[in-house]
């Protein structure tokens, strides 16, 4: 058992001070000079006893008990103490070989952005414009919205000179100009979304550099990760930038109503212009992989077949390596209620996007398999598939089991409560427990059955099956059916059938979109 220290609580007007028989003292003057009497050398009932007790030989006594000593900080001067009791094994018998080794750190993804890297100072920026638009905005009183917020031309410049003004602080970049993007809309998201300010600007501002990814696609856009894995940045054009302005109010309306929704979650739109250089915009969003698992498989579906195959072979694939539509070899079975509710909102979704002329989007899908860490019929994670009670009677039989756990097993009624506040983790588009069944490319694969239409036949499993945890939502919902996708449609009709191609009518897009995704989420039999 991990030895416990015991502890020092102070106010955060005041100090605290460990004494000499583990009391903890806490007093004004603590942050400059202990208070306690030990320090000025006089003797008082906690150090012992002095004057005639002096010469008499000290009794064996029972170890004091920590005290934590508080300090009122109302200005009357009382000093709370309360006795705590902390209990732990003697060293001897505890053996340090014993002690488990601290978990391995998980290698985070992307490059550090240090000092030298080519957009170092494009970071420090992005946080002096991110803290200065977050702070201002939480400075003011929340209120409802009003058409004038989803203005197009609801947005702010702030000038950030070096040596700061009287509404920005000094930094060590040079000289650039901030803009925010309908601010109060986006601040009504990030609340909507249950995005806590402080948190919010503690990740993507804190004393934590940003990562940088390489990007998965052709746009070239450049992509970061906050520390914690929680919040991604990426750099967009004006178009995109454009583009979502346009449909705010709509995606707002849409997600308010839709708590489940899997479209991109987006908490700011920003814009970066150094004093003689280029214009950066950005947008800040949600990462879909903010998860404690391992994800060993990335997949970006489209429902369509050309140029939809990565070009690594299967043995060469690594965690980062996103595959496409033609390199998925795996249905994913999930119960009935989880079924359901995705393909209820997957329509939804794309009924959305149709109405907003959006087309080329694609459902981005992790897969972490449980069978990596413990075989399938003994799964780890049984909380999210197993009921209550075959939860508490595995757990028990696991507890009786043990031979090291000193404690008692606890009762099946709180194992019962354990499961249920486990089970929210699992929802739509996060930890949500599947089974993946491996089947053969030509039944994945709906261009395959000729016609480049969908067979409308069962995918046939080859006998293999895992337990897994997915996530995935619909992401780069920020291209319409332009002149450019006309034209590329154009063009690539003419080298192929015209229906396996992206650049399609966004009504097709839809339709072809979730009839490929009602092929690859199917339903427990």
């Amino acid at each position: 058992m991990r030895r416990v220290a015991p502890a020092t609580v102070a106010s955060a007007h005041g100090g605290a001070h460990q004494g000499h028989d583990g009391d903890a003292h806490a007093s004004p003057t603590a942050p400059h000079g202990c208070a306690c009497p030990c320090r000025r050398g006089k003797a008082t009932g906690h150090h012992g006893n002095a004057g005639g007790n002096a010469s008499r030989s000290p009794e064996p006594k029972a170890p004091a008990l920590p005290r934590i000593c508080i300090w009122d900080s109302a200005g009357d001067g009382q000093v709370l103490e309360a006795s705590v009791s902390v209990a732990w094994p003697d060293e001897a018998a505890t053996p340090r070989a014993n002690l488990e080794p601290p978990p391995p750190q998980r290698r985070r993804p992307g490059k550090t952005i240090s000092k030298g890297h080519r957009n170092y100072h494009l970071m420090l920026n992005l946080q002096l414009g991110i803290r200065h638009a977050v702070g201002k905005s939480a400075a003011k009183p929340m209120r409802e919205l009003s058409r004038a917020d989803f203005d197009p031309r609801e947005k702010f410049w702030t000038r950030f000179p070096p040596a700061g003004s009287k509404t920005t602080p000094p930094h060590s970049s040079s000289e650039f100009r901030w803009k925010d993007y309908c601010p109060m809309v986006f601040r009504h998201m990030r609340k909507l979304f249950a995005v806590d300010p402080a948190d919010y600007m503690l990740a993507i501002c804190g004393d934590d550099a940003l990562q940088e990814l390489s990007s998965p696609g052709k746009s070239g856009s450049f992509f970061y990760l906050t520390q914690d894995e929680r919040f991604m940045i990426k750099t967009v054009k004006k178009s995109e930038v454009k583009l979502l302005i346009r449909m705010l109010p709509s995606y707002h309306k849409h997600v308010k109503q839709y708590k489940n929704s899997l479209i991109t979650r987006f908490y700011g739109v920003h814009s970066v212009k150094p004093y003689g250089g280029q214009k950066v915009r950005f947008i800040v969003m949600g990462n879909l992989f903010c998860s404690e698992h391992r994800i060993q498989r990335r997949y970006d579906l489209k429902g369509s077949s050309y140029g939809r195959k990565s070009d690594r072979f299967e043995e060469e694939t690594g965690d980062a390596t996103t595959l496409k539509d033609l390199d998925l070899n795996f249905v994913f079975r999930m119960q009935r209620s989880w079924y359901k509710e995705l393909h209820e909102q997957l329509r939804r979704d794309c009924a959305f996007l149709e109405s907003e002329g959006i087309m080329d989007y694609s459902l981005l899908v992790g897969v972490h398999f449980c069978d990596d860490i413990v075989p399938a019929s003994k799964m780890a994670l049984s909380t999210f598939t197993s009921s209550p009670e075959e939860l508490s009677a595995n757990m028990v039989s696991a507890c009786q089991g043990s031979v090291s756990m000193p404690e008692p097993c606890p009762s099946a009624k709180d194992l019962d409560k354990m499961a249920d506040h486990r089970k929210p983790l699992a929802r739509l588009g996060a930890h949500l427990p599947a089974r993946a069944e491996r089947t053969s490319m030509s039944d994945v694969d709906p261009f395959l059955s000729g016609g480049g239409g969908f067979s409308s036949g069962r995918s046939k499993s080859r006998g293999e099956a895992y337990d897994v945890i997915l996530y995935f939502g619909i992401i780069d919902i920020l291209q319409d059916y332009d002149i450019s996708k006309r034209l590329e449609h154009a063009y690539k009709s003419l080298q192929t059938d015209p229906s396996s191609i992206s650049a399609v009518d966004p009504r097709l897009y839809s339709q072809r979109f979730r009839d490929f995704m009602g092929r690859i989420f199917i339903k427990e039999c």
